[in-house]
């Protein structure tokens, strides 16, 4: 070999080294780049596959929990996982599918009808009768079929040929059949905490095969911290927003990528709220919107509001609950809460988003400050189970118009006492029914305008028998 040659040969084999050095440095990062481009999310990726490696929801699955020994014995019950989006509902079929010796069955509520469903069912109970084994069938949000669909499952479920287990994020008290959640154990999940969610994070940063291991990144502990709140207890949106930040990042001239609590801020702008209008989380927000106020709580009562509003509640519907509450829960204590309410009302209407925002936040800060009464909730209430029960009283004579002379030879109007002709304009009248005399509905606070005006119960009413409903 001539001298030439050598030297050509080691050129080319320094080159080929020297892009392999490259390629070793960069390619597993592209490579971890083309499974994100491909559209696997890290999420997905970083799913967990087996108890040991599941996170959170040690309520439920820790050591010695009732689910974790009849997932690791294999003695599967019928179940429902019942919690936000992101707490392990899914991950956790999969983990029992990959313990269980029966037939496991993934299944959509989305996209499956009474059709499939029928069909489903049908191939199951041939897998029982072929093989004496059982189906284990998962439905995810099995809260999106209807009570027909639901019902179809039940035979299925009572003769043991399956052992559903269903997935929602969806009160089951109010979405899945009675007869249905009286055969399957609720499992409730919960949103993940931050440390767990942080914990998550680091596993997916470290791991090199299925994570972002392969990546050289330097993220501050406070970036994890930042990025775990953002997700508010979602695990799956905390790891594909990770995922999202590392790769909008820009490696630095050493290669790193460098993410900062601030930059973490920067990307991801703001939290989206989780808030479903049509959800069990719409009516818990407002449930502690409403408490907020009748418990005079200012403050808790303005977040509460933020929460709905910033989640894109609509404006009136929250104006309605203010007017209504203003009644319920402030009523003849302070009767001006009622106006201030109808005026947030009529604000909304006329300004529409983001200005109307204001005035339910004054009309809000009114009925939390104000002097608080029940009286005219349970005055109604009362007077209303009245009236259920003796629809068919009739009303007095007295108290009944005549206009025509007939009437008047029939007693109508006879003994009506015109209240303005008497002291204090006012009658010992009765002016209830017979059977009803005396009954006692109204009963005024000792607090704000109706504790000053109503001081003693004399005041309010002369007659001497009243009874308390």
């Amino acid at each position: 070999m001539t001298k030439k040659s050598v030297k050509q040969d080691f050129s080319t084999a320094d080159l080929f080294q020297e892009l392999k050095d490259e390629f070793e440095q960069k390619g597993e990062a592209y490579q971890q780049q083309k499974r994100a481009q491909d559209g696997t999310p890290l999420a997905e990726r970083m799913r967990p596959h087996n108890l040991d490696e599941f996170v959170g929801q040690q309520k439920v699955l820790g050591k010695g929990t009732l689910l974790r020994r009849l997932i690791e014995k294999d003695e599967l019950r019928s179940f429902i996982f019942w919690g936000p989006p992101g707490t392990g509902k899914t991950t956790l079929a999969q983990i029992i599918a990959s313990k269980t010796e029966s037939q496991f069955l993934p299944f959509s509520a989305v996209t499956a009808g009474i059709k499939e469903v029928k069909a489903v069912m049908l191939d199951a109970e041939r897998y029982k009768k072929a093989t004496s084994r059982r189906t284990v069938l998962f439905v995810d949000e099995i809260h999106r079929f209807n009570r027909a669909q639901q019902d179809a499952f039940l035979p299925y479920v009572e003769s043991g040929t399956i052992i559903l287990i269903g997935a929602t994020t969806e009160n089951p008290s109010f979405e899945i059949n009675s007869a249905l959640l009286s055969r399957s154990h609720v499992v409730t999940l919960e949103t993940l905490e931050e440390d767990e969610l942080v914990e998550l994070l680091e596993r997916a940063l470290k791991d090199r095969e299925r994570g972002l291991g392969s990546i050289n990144v330097d993220i501050e502990p406070s970036a994890l911290g930042f990025l775990a709140r953002f997700s508010a207890g979602d695990a799956r949106n905390a790891l594909n927003c990770l995922e999202m930040l590392v790769l909008a990042t820009e490696p630095n001239e050493t290669g790193v990528r460098v993410i900062s609590e601030s930059s973490v801020g920067e990307i991801l702008h703001r939290t989206t709220l989780r808030y479903d209008k049509s959800g069990e989380e719409h009516f818990n927000i407002i449930s502690a919107f409403i408490k907020s106020i009748r418990n005079s709580d200012p403050d808790a009562a303005l977040y509460w509001l933020a929460r709905m509003l910033e989640a894109g509640e609509d404006p009136i519907y929250v104006a309605r609950r203010l007017v209504h509450h203003a009644s319920e829960d402030v009523g003849l204590a302070d009767p001006l809460a009622l106006q201030q309410a109808i005026a947030a009302k009529q604000a909304v209407e006329l300004l529409g988003l983001p200005e109307c925002k204001l005035a339910l936040a004054q009309a809000t800060l009114y009925l939390s400050l104000a002097p608080k009464s029940n009286s005219v909730y349970v005055a109604y209430k009362a007077a209303a189970s009245d009236a259920l029960q003796t629809g068919r009283e009739v009303v007095p004579l007295h108290l009944r118009n005549a206009p025509t002379s007939l009437m008047k030879r029939l007693g109508y109007g006879e003994g009506y006492q015109y209240a303005h002709d008497f002291e204090e304009a006012r009658t010992e009248m009765q002016c209830l029914p017979e059977n009803l005399a005396g009954r006692r509905y109204y009963n005024p606070s000792k607090y704000g305008w109706e504790g000053n005006r109503f001081k003693t119960e004399s005041t309010l009413h002369t007659t001497p028998d009243r009874k308390d409903n």
